[in-house]
């Protein structure tokens, strides 16, 4: 199998000219690495169960929301300003700053985070069981939600990340109008792919709501992905540039949150959420 695909990407490399080096690294992507990068020698060892976070920390304030910079995480631990329900998330390091790391090499098992039932008991209490059964059919799709924000309607959210691997994917997104039935939106950038996608998750099932082609995010760089929404109307931004633009069928209220897809390894830093033209 491993010799086919070489084969297939070797004829798209002659054969594509102009296209070679994105059709390549569409079709193969970059294996995670068999040691993650993210963590300093000190750390606990990746292969484990990524250790409990000992209590939740709280986002620091700004004029207008918040700013989740991960600062205060513990390297090695599972992240504490954020609740982890899909996938297996984990505060890291990338040089001198802490980041937030989705860890997609075991995306197959498709397992859902651990103590689930208990951090959506936290988030949406009696609905907590209706929460479930919709976030764990997409076990697919990995997803931490932010602490202490329980309803943005309008406003901005902002984040940096930087794709690391990934064969399947390579993907960042922001989560928002996320539901206690465990429906929401995303905005979605992929570095395998450079596109950027607006996509609807409803009752189990993903639909794209608009797709953008050419938003080139190179691995292993730092992008900035910002989502605005004013009422029913959304804005989607990579790296300062304005791609998509989209009116929803209905303004949005619900909770925020990071978001990625199968075996990407991400890092996430700085995830801003600033409640423009909203009671806080």
């Amino acid at each position: 199998m491993a010799r086919r695909m070489g084969l297939i990407a070797a004829a798209v490399l002659l054969a594509g000219g102009a296209t070679t080096w994105a059709a390549f690294r569409f079709l193969i992507g970059e294996a995670p690495p068999a040691q993650p990068e993210y963590l300093p020698a000190t750390a606990p060892a990746a292969a484990a169960p990524a250790a409990r976070a000992s209590a939740p920390v709280e986002p620091k304030r700004t004029a207008d929301g918040w700013l989740f910079d991960f600062e205060a995480e513990t390297p090695g631990a599972e992240p504490a300003s954020v609740v982890p329900t899909v996938g297996r998330w984990i505060a890291g390091v990338d040089g001198g700053r802490r980041v937030l790391v989705v860890d997609g090499r075991g995306w197959s098992r498709g397992q859902a985070s651990a103590g689930l039932a208990d951090k959506a008991r936290a988030l949406y209490g009696e609905r907590y069981a209706e929460f479930l059964d919709n976030v764990q059919a997409y076990a697919y799709f990995p997803l931490a939600v932010a602490r202490g924000i329980e309803d943005f309607r309008n406003g901005e959210i902002e984040l940096a990340f930087k794709c690391v691997a990934g064969r399947i994917d390579q993907a960042a997104g922001i989560v928002f109008n996320l539901k206690p039935n465990g429906d929401y939106l995303v905005l979605r950038a992929n570095c395998l792919e450079d596109n950027l996608v607006l996509f609807k998750y409803e009752r189990g099932n993903r639909s794209a709501v608009k797709w953008i082609r050419n938003a080139l995010t190179p691995s292993k760089q730092w992008h900035d992905l910002r989502l605005v929404v004013q009422g029913k109307n959304v804005k989607g931004y990579l790296d300062g540039k304005l791609y998509l633009e989209h009116t929803l069928a209905e303004p949005v209220s619900g909770r925020v949150g990071v978001w990625s897809k199968a075996d990407s390894v991400v890092y996430f830093d700085d995830f801003r959420v600033d409640l423009v033209g909203q009671t806080k």
